[in-house]
């Protein structure tokens, strides 16, 4: 029979982490709004913040891991919460590269905040961003009530992502064939919004983790994905 004092102490460290899971994923939803919000308001100094920011979410990676290897060592986890602990790793992880990708776009930003907006794009980003932000924190509402539907409707979400990309793509590139100065901001502007879509693999990732940890098995069939610039050609 397990002894009730340890079992107590490790639910305290799951809540510990699961807390610090909550406030990186937070204050990564910020940094994917702001960074866009940035881009839409050409606000060097807004972008600056998110770049700064990103420091706060490397840091709680590095505590999180920190957490979680103590854990191990003194609880030696097994079953369901040994994946438990993994699950988190696993979802820090992601995090901070989800925030790597925001300050991408804000570096950017910075970049391109002397020139004009490009036929409504960055409204597109700002919405394909949002897009994110939300499955992010579906995700993250999923892990904490230990909700595997919801984790699967963020995995179908994705697609969406990829069809808003898709549509970026196509315009930058139709900008790009008219106009050879708009070469340099549609370039920036189509790696933003490929972080961005980066960003929904990712969070989409999470959310498999997510399942994995409720059900202890990954999703059987492949999740629907719908990025084809793989195969778009110029437009002629």
């Amino acid at each position: 029979m397990s002894d009730p004092h340890i079992s107590s102490a490790f639910d305290r460290d799951l809540e510990q982490i699961t807390m610090l899971i909550v406030k990186m994923g937070g204050l990564v939803e910020d940094a994917i709004l702001k960074a866009a919000d940035s881009l839409a308001a050409r606000d060097p100094e807004m972008a600056a913040k998110v770049k700064d920011a990103d420091k706060v979410i490397d840091a709680l990676e590095l505590q999180i891991n920190d957490e979680a290897a103590r854990i191990i060592a003194l609880r030696a986890p097994v079953s369901k919460d040994l994946r438990t602990i993994l699950t988190v790793l696993r979802l820090a992880a992601s995090l901070e590269r989800i925030g790597d990708y925001a300050k991408n776009i804000a570096k950017r930003t910075s970049a391109i905040a002397d020139t004009s907006p490009i036929n409504g794009s960055d409204a597109a980003l700002r919405r394909m961003a949002r897009e994110v932000q939300s499955m992010l924190k579906d995700t993250l509402d999923a892990y904490v009530r230990g909700d595997a539907d919801l984790a699967e409707n963020v995995r179908q979400h994705d697609q969406d992502v990829d069809q808003m990309y898709n549509g970026l793509f196509r315009n930058f590139l139709t900008h790009m064939m008219e106009d050879p100065r708009n070469i340099t901001p549609c370039m920036h502007l189509h790696f933003m919004a490929k972080n961005i879509e980066r960003m929904g693999d990712l969070t989409t990732n999470m959310a498999e983790q997510v399942i994995y940890l409720v059900t202890g098995e990954m999703p059987d069939e492949d999740r629907p994905k719908n990025d084809k610039t793989a195969y778009v050609s110029a437009p002629e």
